[in-house]
């Protein structure tokens, strides 16, 4: 008997325990990202305290923590402590929280200021305005956000995405081409699956949020180390692997496709692995999705291995790589496919890869050095074959489009951070990067019959093999001025071998306290960007010979001005006020009166090609103001309204001010979800979460009907560029879940439904000309679509 109470007991201590989770992470200095021992850890309201310190490289293991949502506080002497709320806690997976405490502005031995901690700071200390930190969690929390870190930023203020076939980024205005991608601190090219060339978005994500750290969004005047940008930032980062213990994920979305992950410890100086793998589901299915009927086939692979701590610092390498395919058969494709026509059959290819080698040392004990070297490529083909006379006896088949673009990119970039006292911080430093472009394009689309051999003559409108040059050196600086009052302030400088254009750009951002709820903050910087490499390489023939006639184009440059008022309403509530204004000139428009700007691209998939001979005479404005009510996640449920108001606009060489084609003037989202833990143990959880967006449609130019017609091609009216604007954007996504801990394992289940679109609403997507038919016809965006997904994490 006593024997089998013993056994008894031992069974029930092993269920209790596997009922329980881990939260483990790191704890630095913000200023110096020099690792804090001894830091102390809490996790709160629980009846009985559980607490530990970090070692002596920073890094803390919290064990037998209750699953669900908990809430720890960090603290250190001297040192500001925070309240990291919100740490989802399961029995499949450890918990991971970085930290950065920041330096009390005098250094107290006792009195410690408790703050606490939100996704309202930038993970970058040196961003005073328009900046977000956001994190996996809500990534893949969202309703409709397809796990997608673009489709994310679209529940922010200050961006409009109402496009549900591709996950464009448009900030305040701006062409998608204005963002700045970063990974672990270097610029990347798009990293999405079926981009094009010079584009920044795609339908489908290559980036796997599941590797994501959290990361900061920027808006507007960002600081001096990001550059060759007038849009925003996406400054990534990937986390590292469970340095302790091995574990591993299986996952399976619509969208997102087939996943497997691992990651666990390497070596024995607290190194780690993590490498992930994914499959587009609806390719193993052979069905089409996203507005086709044509079936996208894709894949990736991402990793980051840290190689520890060592003498000589410690050393990384990180990674994606992705490739994509879909071949459209004219046969098979609807009148409303979003993508092909119904007489021809194209084909698209694209790649997209990045490795990078890490490298970061502590100089004394409150500076380090970081630098990366790394490979990024981006590839892109398309070719069309149009049916000529289809269905009919003379029925052939012509090349229509040959299109292979090639960019292979070498990125150095080295940075010295010292934080000078606890009042002062300096950074420094420089970015390098060489591009090697090759470029063909070739299409018959508007070309005359210049051999009168019955088609339209297939031009070449590129045809590159080009090296250039971009460097970017930085220096900046943050003052904490008093306790309430601090300054970022520094220098951005960029120079391009291929036009030998250097810019200074000042940067400045203010940030003024008063007591613990209210915070104003003001921005000020100048930006500069090439306008896009599709455009710089342009061909116009001139007496017989192919002149590339855009390539000394200057930098497009743009001023931000921003006022912003942050406000804590209630314990777990915010309110957010941004008003800005963002003047740009130096934009390429054509010699001649034109309504032509190089402002008004990406919006689609491509650039036009046709516009050569174009000067910097071009400018343009984006001004508005925006609202954030946001309620933080607690007692079990969150919500986020966010609303801009704002207008976008252009002047052509021909001197009127016409709307860009980004001019929305309006978006709102509301966004909200609900957890219940259910169960005797309360371990489990079904989850429910909603968004709601209404947006003002785009600015489009009207079709040209006649001239189409007798053109046999679609022929616009520019001199109404903009004028005509879509009805308004409305969508309506619903996603449940269920969240199943193990009793008596180290695993976790989730499964989720996210209905999007659940009112099938026909938001537009355009309006174009039907050469088979000879009209206009309107295209609408994908109705209602049902997502689902299965985690398994152990």
């Amino acid at each position: 008997m006593k024997k089998i109470t013993f056994i008894f007991i031992i069974i029930l201590g092993y269920i209790a325990n596997a009922q329980t989770g881990i939260i483990r992470g790191h704890v630095i200095d913000k200023q110096s990202e020099i690792p804090l021992a001894g830091a102390t850890i809490e996790l709160l309201n629980i009846e009985q305290k559980i607490g530990v310190i970090t070692d002596m490289d920073g890094y803390f293991t919290l064990k037998k923590v209750p699953l669900g949502r908990q809430t720890i506080r960090v603290s250190f002497i001297g040192f500001e402590s925070i309240t990291l709320p919100n740490i989802v806690v399961t029995s499949g997976k450890d918990a991971v929280v970085n930290i950065a405490l920041i330096e009390s502005f005098d250094k107290l031995d006792e009195i410690i200021i408790t703050s606490e901690t939100n996704k309202v700071q930038a993970v970058n200390k040196l961003a005073s305005v328009s900046a977000r930190q956001f994190g996996v969690e809500e990534v893949t929390r969202f309703s409709g956000g397809r796990s997608d870190v673009g489709r994310l930023a679209a529940n922010y203020a200050g961006v409009s995405s109402p496009d549900d076939s591709r996950n464009d980024i448009v900030i305040r205005g701006n062409s998608p081409v204005g963002l700045l991608w970063r990974l672990e601190g270097i610029p990347i090219p798009s990293p999405n699956h079926f981009s094009t060339a010079g584009t920044t978005g795609g339908p489908v994500s290559a980036l796997n949020s599941n590797l994501l750290k959290n990361s900061d969004f920027i808006t507007s005047a960002f600081p001096s180390e990001y550059g060759n940008a007038i849009g925003g930032v996406f400054d990534l980062g990937f986390r590292k692997g469970n340095i302790d213990d091995y574990e591993f994920t299986g996952q399976v979305g619509v969208f997102s496709g087939v996943e497997a992950m691992a990651e666990g410890p390497l070596g024995k100086n607290k190194g780690s692995f993590l490498v992930s793998g994914r499959y587009s589901l609806v390719s193993i299915l052979g069905i089409g999705a996203g507005g086709t009927s044509a079936t996208p086939n894709y894949y990736d692979i991402s990793y980051n291995i840290d190689f520890g701590k060592s003498k000589l610092g410690n050393f990384s390498l990180f990674g994606i790589i992705g490739f994509s395919d879909i071949e459209f058969k004219g046969d098979d494709i609807d009148e409303d496919d979003l993508f092909a026509a119904e007489d021809e059959n194209s084909i698209a290819d694209s790649g997209f890869g990045v490795v990078g080698l890490k490298h970061q040392i502590s100089i004394g004990s409150s500076s380090f050095l970081k630098t990366i070297v790394s490979r990024s490529f981006t590839s892109n083909e398309f070719k069309v074959d149009r049916f000529i006379d289809k269905n009919t006896p003379q029925e052939r088949i012509l090349k229509y489009t040959e299109i292979d673009n090639n960019e292979s990119r070498f990125t150095f970039s080295t940075l010295f951070n010292s934080k000078l006292s606890s009042k002062s911080t300096l950074r420094t430093g420089i970015l390098i990067e060489n591009f090697k472009i090759e470029a063909l394009q070739r299409d018959r689309e508007k070309q005359p019959d210049t051999n009168e051999d019955g088609d339209p003559d297939l031009f070449t409108f590129l045809d590159i093999n080009k090296n250039l040059n971009i460097i970017q050196p930085y220096v900046q600086a943050q003052f904490r001025l008093t306790e309430k009052l601090t300054l970022n302030t520094g220098v951005h400088s960029q120079y391009s071998t291929l036009n030998e254009q250097f810019v200074f750009e000042p940067r400045a951002g203010l940030s003024y306290k008063i007591g613990r709820n209210h915070r104003f903050s003001f921005g000020y910087g100048i930006h500069h960007q090439p306008v896009s490499l599709p455009l710089l390489f342009l061909n116009k023939e001139i007496n017989g010979k192919l002149v590339q006639t855009n390539k000394d184009l200057d930098f497009v440059r743009s001023n931000h001005y921003v006022l912003g008022y942050d406000v804590r309403i209630s314990k777990g509530w915010r309110g957010k006020v941004e008003v800005y204004y963002q003047d740009i000139d130096n934009a390429a428009v054509e010699s001649f009166s034109s309504s032509y700007s190089s402002l008004t691209e990406g919006a689609n998939f491509g650039f036009e090609n046709d516009r050569v001979s174009l000067v910097n005479e071009g400018t343009g404005f984006n001004q508005g103001i925006e609202l954030t009510l946001e309620k933080f996640f607690n007692k079990g449920y969150y919500g986020l309204l966010t609303t801009s108001l704002f207008e976008s606009k252009y002047k052509g060489s021909d001197g009127i001010e016409r709307n860009t084609p980004f001019n929305n003037e309006y978006v709102v989202n509301f966004l909200a979800g609900k957890e219940f833990a259910i169960g005797k143990a309360k371990k489990d959880m079904l989850f429910f979460d909603t968004k709601l967006t209404v947006s003002g449609g785009r600015y489009y130019t009207p079709v040209n009907l006649e001239a189409s017609r007798q053109a046999g091609f679609e022929i616009l009216q520019e001199d109404l560029a903009f004028s005509k604007q879509n009805d308004a954007y409305f969508r309506w996504d619903v996603k449940f879940g269920y969240k199943i801990n193990s009793k008596s394992k180290k695993h976790s289940h989730q499964f989720y439904v996210d209905f999007q679109n659940v009112t099938n609403n026909e938001n537009i997507f355009t309006r174009r000309y039907n050469r088979l038919t000879n009209k206009v016809d309107q295209v609408d965006q994908i109705g209602f679509f049902p997502d689902f997904g299965y985690r398994f994490q152990f």
